[in-house]
């Protein structure tokens, strides 16, 4: 531990086999370190986690944990040893190919309609055949710590939305006055084939008294949920950012006393695809709309979230989100990114347009919670999120929630665990009048929180209801058969006629040798948008992925 502050380490993405492993040794009554909503961690980080629940793993004699946490050791005993003054290293981490196949037509509109596939990153897709090929590296050296994640992404042409139900979603529900330009927000159509190559990840950081200062494209899931993150997680294509992470625990004298040790978080960077600002001088009308054109009014991003754990079984978190600026409404300045950060109050119409605006913002509480005498069964969690108030605990009538309960292990069944969440983005006091335009939506950002599209936070969207249930086998701790459901639904009163989608999927994972995993995925959706399609619709996805991993990192 006396090394945290001289060695940098790279983030573990957020999609890696290695939090539902520790979330399961953390539900178990181990990794008390571990802040489940303030992730990614860093490998470092992690290593620490493991060093300082050794003892009592090995005490206690839970085969379970203890299997659990031999993985993870293996995993990251490179970290563990790493020594002060070691040589930089270079390591090709892993090579995959996804082959994706979807039969029917799928949705793909986070912002109105709903998604067939989430928390992936924002990668394309559409019904047919759909492949992404990459490669993960990292690189460390004293302090500084370097990350890449890049893919070929392929998916075939599709239909898409008709004019007229880009116009309707456009005008009528987002408020957008609609000239015949195409919107990242809505698939609007016919959409031509995607060929193309992504950078992921990619971030250079160096470590400083415990924190991670980095530059470049990073993870981020803001929730201890597993399901959904309300203000940030992968489901939209990260952004370029830049960030300061307390990735170590925190304790300040007389302070954590009461609190317990904190952690915090930071970074800013720009969002893309918000093609529309309304003009100040004319509300309800685009500065220069052009049609056919997209006009440009990008806004920028800044998050703040602080997490403490008062006792090792409690964590609770408080988050801030603000999106401002975009061309021709607020420069993105020092003056103004300041203005943003330490306004906490609604404003009049003369600022609201002017250039001044201090931008939407976004606030969230969240904590999980491992129950008294079920510490090592049991994890009852919540997310929660606000529009242009401090703190959904400031304002719970006017907030969303995504309630959520974890079961580790059944009597009798150490291997098999149960994970139950909801989500409800219909605030009481916007109860069957909101229109969509609430959450994730602003008079002036009103293409919210996206990225190229899609939304950074709860898949379940504006003004929606849903859920998630899976239960999973644990073959081994990096291998398990898993049996998912998903429910989404839009009010009425958002999308004409409602939405509903169904999905029941399968998972499996298998390693081979250590150096391939093969991962099988199915799922069978019903979804309903009359809106969109009459009737009954479904479709049918199937995926396979094959990793390599070098056999000096076989995890």
């Amino acid at each position: 531990m006396a090394e945290t502050d001289v060695q940098g380490s790279v983030y573990v993405p957020v999609d890696d086999w290695v939090y539902p492993a520790l979330d399961r040794l953390h539900a178990l009554g181990y990794v008390n370190t571990a802040y489940l909503g303030l992730r990614p961690w860093t490998r470092a980080s992690i290593a620490h986690m493991l060093e300082l629940s050794s003892d009592r793993i090995e005490s206690d004699h839970n085969s379970e944990a203890r299997s659990i946490y031999i993985a993870l050791a293996r995993e990251f005993k490179p970290d563990i040893n790493r020594s002060t003054g070691a040589a930089p290293q270079v390591e090709l981490e892993s090579a995959y190919t996804r082959l994706r196949g979807i039969a029917g037509t799928p949705l793909r509109d986070s912002f109105h309609l709903g998604e067939t596939i989430i928390n992936d990153y924002g990668r394309p897709y559409e019904g047919g055949f759909n492949n992404y090929s990459g490669f993960s590296a990292r690189a460390m050296a004293g302090r500084f710590s370097l990350y890449f994640r890049g893919e070929t992404q392929y998916a075939p042409s599709a239909t898409g939305y008709t004019a007229a139900l880009a116009a309707d979603l456009s005008t009528n529900i987002d408020g957008i006055p609609f000239l015949g330009n195409v919107f990242a927000t809505i698939p609007e159509g016919p959409i031509a084939t995607t060929g193309q190559t992504r950078v992921l990840e990619a971030a250079l950081s160096y470590h400083l008294l415990g924190h991670e200062i980095s530059i470049g494209k990073e993870d981020h899931w803001l929730a201890p949920a597993s399901g959904a993150s309300m203000l940030w997680s992968n489901n939209a294509e990260n952004i370029y950012e830049f960030q300061i992470n307390r990735v170590e625990p925190l304790r300040v004298p007389g302070l954590s006393l009461l609190t317990g040790p904190f952690r915090y978080d930071f970074f800013v960077g720009g969002l893309k695809g918000h093609t529309l600002v309304p003009n100040p001088a004319y509300p309800g009308t685009v500065q220069n709309p052009q049609p056919n054109v997209i006009n440009p009014g990008d806004p920028w991003v800044h998050m703040e979230k602080i997490s403490f754990k008062p006792t090792r079984d409690l964590e609770i978190g408080f988050d801030r989100l603000t999106l401002w600026g975009g061309e021709g409404h607020v420069p993105v300045t020092l003056h103004s990114f300041l203005h943003s950060f330490f306004s906490f109050q609604n404003v009049p119409e003369t600022e609201k347009f002017g250039r001044d605006d201090p931008g939407d913002r976004i606030g969230t509480f969240d904590f999980s919670w491992r129950l008294p005498f079920l510490s090592q069964w049991v994890t009852l969690y919540t997310d929660s999120v606000v529009h242009d108030d401090v703190s959904p605990v400031a304002a719970p009538r006017r907030a969303g929630y995504q309630p959520g309960i974890y079961l580790a292990r059944f009597p009798g069944l150490q291997h098999l665990d149960l994970r139950l969440e909801g989500a409800d983005m219909e605030p009481a006091s916007h109860a069957g009048i909101n229109q969509g335009q609430f959450l994730y939506w602003e008079y002036i950002e009103r293409q919210g929180p996206t990225n190229n599209g899609n939304l950074v936070g709860d898949w379940v969207g504006r003004q929606g209801h849903g859920g998630q249930a899976w239960l999973t086998y644990h073959l081994s701790p990096k291998e398990w058969v898993q049996f998912q459901y998903r429910n989404a639904k839009a009010s009425p009163m958002f999308i004409p006629g409602g939405t509903t989608q169904n999905d029941f999927a399968a998972q499996a994972v298998k390693r081979f040798r250590g150096d391939y995993e093969v991962r099988g995925w199915v799922q069978y959706e019903r979804w309903k948008a009359p809106i969109y399609q009459p009737g009954l619709n479904n479709d049918t996805v199937v995926e396979f992925q094959f990793t390599w991993f070098p056999p000096e990192q076989k995890r």
